[in-house]
């Protein structure tokens, strides 16, 4: 991506263009870049990352923050579930600490992998679940439950590894456990293969993450093949396109819970987005492994606090990039970005 913005062609393509004109420089950027491919994938997230930009600049111009130029917010404050993935804990730790020290964090929502691999796992490339491996996955589940209670929100993740049939024993299997959702429990693409799911089973599907633009959402709302929408705002076009999302699925009664692992600056500008929509769920928190996450940005600390980040009142994002921090914790081998 960073080569795609520092291209000359991806450039030059803005010169001239009012910067605080936002969605009319979005839509030159994808129409100039049709050919390169600005329909899908590393291409519109890195159109996606100049939209937020302009947001932020254009916030500043105005000395108002991006939400009040969104059309003003419905709330101060962003729910946060912190995704716990498998990077502590995995299959042979212990779950239930892993919950409960999440939720003594001040989260009210928790999620989990239940897609890596165990010793039941018969094949790993036919999706299919054996039958000792649901009875695995419910025994942790309800492990990961039993340590937290009802009172905070449980979330599951599959990865897109299951087949419809099995995917819907799943579901069936963690009915009991009263799920906030189950997200990805078949491949991304088959939008039907969702569908069929979600009829099946009490447990909400969530799903959205690799879908791009309007555009790519169109029929998964519109059959209803999930219960919750998960749009990646700083990935699938930006804060314009994602809140047209959000407004594509309110019209059909459904929550948006967006998946994010962005830094402080892309989770930020998701706020400023989704404190303007009514139908907003809760979104994704993916850096609790990551110290200095918080440290990224110059601006109200810790980010989030008692799971929950306020919305910044500042112009534009409301907070800058620290960019000592940004530069300490450069990859090996990797240059800082110029433009």
């Amino acid at each position: 991506m960073r080569a795609i913005l520092a291209d000359p062609r991806f450039k030059r393509i803005l010169i001239g263009e009012d910067p605080t004109n936002v969605d009319r420089c979005w839509l030159t950027l994808k129409k100039r870049l049709a050919g390169a491919g600005s329909s899908f994938g590393t291409m519109v997230t890195a159109m996606s990352g100049v939209e937020l930009a302009l947001w932020d600049l254009a916030g500043k111009a105005a000395g108002l923050p991006i939400y009040r130029l969104m059309g003003g917010k419905l709330r101060d404050r962003i729910r946060i579930y912190q995704d716990c993935g498998a990077e502590d804990w995995g299959w042979h730790a212990d779950i239930g600490a892993v919950a409960r020290r999440a939720v003594a964090d001040g989260y009210t929502a928790i999620k989990f992998d239940v897609d890596m691999p165990t010793t039941y796992e018969l094949d790993p490339w036919n999706r299919c679940l054996a039958n000792r491996e649901i009875t695995y996955i419910v025994q942790q589940v309800g492990l990961a439950r039993e340590a937290i209670g009802y009172d905070v929100d449980l979330l599951i993740d599959c990865h897109w590894k299951y087949n419809v049939s099995d995917a819907i024993r799943l579901a069936r299997a963690l009915e009991p456990f009263k799920l906030l959702w189950l997200e990805d429990p078949v491949p991304p693409e088959n939008v039907a293969a969702h569908r069929l799911v979600t009829q099946a089973s009490a447990t909400p599907i969530c799903t959205g993450e690799n879908l791009y633009l309007k555009h790519g959402f169109r029929e998964l709302i519109n059959t209803h093949a999930c219960d919750v929408v998960a749009p990646d705002v700083p990935k699938m076009g930006g804060l314009s396109e994602a809140k047209r999302v959000a407004d594509l699925a309110d019209l059909y009664d459904m929550a948006v819970g967006p998946h994010n692992v962005s830094s402080p600056i892309g989770t930020l500008a998701a706020c400023h987005m989704l404190a303007t929509v009514p139908n907003f769920l809760v979104l994704e928190f993916h850096g609790c492994h990551v110290p200095w996450w918080s440290d990224l940005v110059q601006g109200p600390q810790p980010v989030i606090k008692d799971g929950y980040i306020m919305v910044p009142d500042g112009p534009g994002l409301g907070v800058e990039l620290n960019e000592d921090v940004a530069r300490a914790h450069l990859r090996p081998g990797e240059g800082w970005f110029e433009m």
